[in-house]
């Protein structure tokens, strides 16, 4: 084992030290606001508040997806939440969110405001709306949401558990390494089975399944995910993932939504506000940048 001394938890947990590792400065064990901060509004009906995470990645890929076929009123604003900033913490974010979470959603096409957050509910929310990447009813719906709710289960495996400990944790301790490494390829497993089988995750259409579940597993598939993840993970050896992966990846929608509120990486791949389609072609990091 690589820790060097057996931690024996107290009789009563007490939050006096910070937790280490690279989100320390943002962890605590309250909830509610830090500081008064209000949430700015654009011009369409809705407004998104959110980063480029893979959570936040399913919403915009969404709304892109909605966009390319045909749905003008599916425009939205994009607006970035620095977590390492803080800002989630802020009065207005915690008015929409409670959870202090990204990504959250603002429906103002309504006379009344509706609040959306969890990236699921705000998938079902928007298919719901527009019709579109959820089946009406019966099996295919059934299976749709079963998948759907299976990412949402499964990914803090991935997130919080391998990605944590394998990436972001100041100590690399083996046994929780192995446990959620053991977890994730299980995960893959499951994903490639079903595949093998069908060209989208439900058996159907591309579906909201597709759009919850790929910005986490097919971008790790990618080697997109926590540096040098894939090699570890032996990503290329799910093939029915792989070929699902960059099928899905080539989609425009999916082009475009992978990199709106991203502020880290390629600065050809930051948009970091969205609020029209030109801001694609013109206003990405690395037309912002000075040369």
């Amino acid at each position: 084992m690589t820790d060097s001394a057996e931690y024996v938890p107290p009789q009563v947990w007490t939050w006096d030290q910070p937790s280490g590792g690279q989100f320390a400065s943002i962890n605590r064990p309250i909830a509610g606001p830090t500081h008064d901060e209000a949430l700015p509004v654009g011009k369409h009906p809705f407004q998104l508040y959110s980063l480029g995470t893979p959570n936040g990645q399913k919403v915009t890929i969404m709304f892109e997806e909605l966009l390319e076929r045909g749905h003008r009123d599916a425009e939205y604003d994009a607006w970035p939440i620095r977590i390492g900033d803080g800002d989630q913490f802020g009065s207005g974010f915690v008015d929409v969110n409670p959870n202090s979470k990204i990504p959250a959603l603002v429906d103002r096409s309504a006379p009344e405001p509706v609040r959306i957050f969890e990236s699921g509910a705000i998938l079902v929310y928007l298919a719901e709306k527009f019709g579109e990447f959820l089946p009406a009813s019966g099996r295919e719906r059934a299976e749709t949401l079963s998948w759907l709710f299976w990412q949402m289960g499964s990914a803090p495996f991935l997130g919080g558990g391998f990605g944590h400990f394998f990436a972001y944790a100041p100590t690399k301790i083996e046994y929780a390494i192995n446990r959620y490494a053991m977890e994730t390829k299980r995960q893959l497993d499951v994903l490639n089975r079903q595949l093998a089988q069908r060209e989208f995750i439900a058996g159907g259409d591309y579906s909201i399944a597709d759009i919850a579940i790929w910005p986490w597993y097919g971008q790790l598939a990618l080697g997109k995910s926590y540096p040098d993840a894939d090699i570890f993970l032996s990503v290329h050896e799910y093939e029915h993932v792989q070929r699902w992966t960059r099928q899905i990846a080539e989609r425009p929608a999916v082009k475009r939504g992978r990199i709106v509120n991203k502020t880290n990486g390629d600065p050809a791949e930051q948009l970091h506000e969205r609020h029209d389609a030109s801001d694609f072609t013109l206003r990405t990091q690395d037309k912002l940048e000075p040369a």
